[in-house]
């Protein structure tokens, strides 16, 4: 008999081993994780899922699932949850800068999947559901409950949502583990005074296109465009194609007009009529990209008994499709540790050392990727000239091939876990991309006919690119480094 099926036993408070707020992603799987593993201790772990809403979810974000991703979720043994949700394969990226396209394609033998990400979610409920042991209660969380003697947390309140619920009813664990998402409301309750704020790089702002055909099929699209942040387009389902657009602050005050004025007409001519038919008819909706560093939990400044998980903790731009994988490979990591390090949840000393093999363990992958996402945002978005450099440096080194892109795409799919790698390419890209100022034509006017005129730049103007050449790298390294630096610190 699953938890589900019996009866409940305490109308006023419930006891568990493990209590994880948010059955999203991350609270999903590490809640099926930790049963499935758990015949590897004398008992079984008791467990409680708790979510505010059990209902479909309808978000813009958390629709592509990396190659990475998928690995883990196999060791995960949840790989299933991609079956019946008419999910497309996807075997690569097209990057697309004034009408040029780039193929990026994963490495061979390696596939992401694009799917509606509520479809996703159920399933991944429905495994955690049907695990042994594993009790999912639909409630809204309002509180932590916190030992008055040494603010150690026991549990949570929260209210059932049914009809004649206790309100705020005591749920108490030998480990609270909150995986509320990024609007957590727990955030800085856990953290303390280690607790940074996420820096919101703009918005996506999204739409479904009906039947759109993408320049290459099944592949990932970043559409380059001027006078704005990047445009990004993949195929979730058999008649369904997401777009999203970078909306950087402030949002113009008609996003509709400025879709239709400044951002249609540089997309690809097969997504024009289902790009207008959409806004007319779908609901415009935005969600911030937010980039949140990782901190080490488990220390003096972070509370005793509860952990944060998924994007409550660590969050980095959607612009790669890297979030999910980072999700699972924490839970991997994290559900691995918990069953084979701690023989007693309850015993503080025994969960902090586990934390900071965690927070280490997850560097390469987690690093990789966040680096890699804001990073590249910053190139693909480039609002100055500086910038636009670098963007035209790197859209010309992928047009290299070979090690050029199989690399990076490597590290952006999540299969290869090398911040060195990433540090190598980046740096390589701003250097070809000085070359490419000396050598490649530039626009330099436009001719009576409309059309841009190219020239090559002379010897006379050679002085003067040198100077910029500097500032071109400088700004490369003002990109980089500080990302490098909030990755690799304790």
């Amino acid at each position: 008999m699953t938890a589900q099926q019996r009866p409940r036993d305490r109308m006023w408070s419930a006891s568990y081993d493990v209590l994880i707020v948010g059955a999203g992603i991350a609270g999903s799987a590490l809640a099926h994780a930790l049963s499935a593993a758990a015949v590897r201790r004398k008992r079984p772990l008791r467990i409680c899922l708790l979510e505010r809403s059990l209902s479909e979810p309808d978000r813009i974000v958390g629709e592509l699932l990396q190659p990475g991703g998928i690995l883990a979720l196999k060791k995960l043994g949840l790989e299933e949850c991609l079956e019946d949700i008419d999910a497309i394969p996807t075997y690569g990226y097209c990057v697309m800068l004034a009408g040029s396209p780039v193929h990026i394609p994963y490495p061979e033998g390696y596939e992401g999947r694009a799917f509606h990400h509520g479809r996703f979610i159920q399933q991944l409920r429905k495994k955690a559901k049907e695990a042994e042991r594993v009790e999912v209660v639909e409630a809204t969380v309002s509180e932590l409950i916190e030992c008055p003697l040494t603010g150690r947390v026991l549990g949570v309140r929260a209210t059932r949502k049914e009809e004649g619920a206790v309100e705020k009813e005591a749920f108490f664990a030998d480990l609270t583990i909150v995986a509320d998402g990024c609007f957590s409301n727990f955030r800085n309750k856990v953290l303390g005074k280690a607790a940074l704020q996420g820096v919101t790089k703009g918005h996506f702002v999204g739409m479904i296109l009906d039947d759109a055909t993408l320049p290459i099929p099944k592949h990932g699209t970043v559409m380059l465009v001027e006078g704005s942040g990047p445009v990004l387009s993949y195929q979730i389902g058999t008649h369904d194609t997401r777009i999203l657009v970078d909306v950087k602050h402030p949002p113009p005050p008609d996003l509709k007009e400025h879709i239709t004025k400044n951002i249609i007409p540089q997309l690809p001519a097969s997504l024009h009529l289902p790009a207008l038919k959409a806004l007319s008819q779908d609901r415009l909706r935005r969600m911030p990209n937010t980039f949140l560093p990782a901190i080490q939990q488990g220390t003096q400044h972070t509370k005793e008994g509860v952990l944060l998980l998924g994007d409550s903790w660590n969050m980095r731009h959607p612009l790669t499709g890297g979030g999910m994988t980072c999700a699972f490979n924490d839970v991997v990591i994290l559900h691995e540790l918990l069953l084979d390090d701690v023989h007693d949840l309850a015993d503080w000393a025994q969960v902090k050392p586990v934390l900071r093999k965690w927070f280490w363990r997850r560097k390469p992958l987690a690093s990789t990727v966040n680096i890699l996402s804001v990073a590249l945002y910053d190139l693909f978005g480039a609002d100055d000239p500086l910038l636009e450099v670098l963007r035209t440096g790197c859209f010309k080194y992928f047009e290299l091939g070979g090690a050029c892109v199989r690399e990076p795409v490597s590290i952006l799919a999540g299969i290869e876990q090398a911040p060195f790698m990433l540090f190598r390419h980046f740096f390589s890209v701003a250097l070809y991309s000085i070359w490419v100022l000396f050598t490649h034509p530039r626009r330099v006017g436009t001719s009576a006919d409309g059309k841009a005129v190219l020239r090559r730049p002379r010897p006379d103007e050679w002085p003067l690119l040198a100077v910029r050449s500097m500032q071109v790298f400088y700004t490369a390294c003002v990109v980089f480094l500080p990302l490098l630096w909030t990755e690799i610190r304790p």
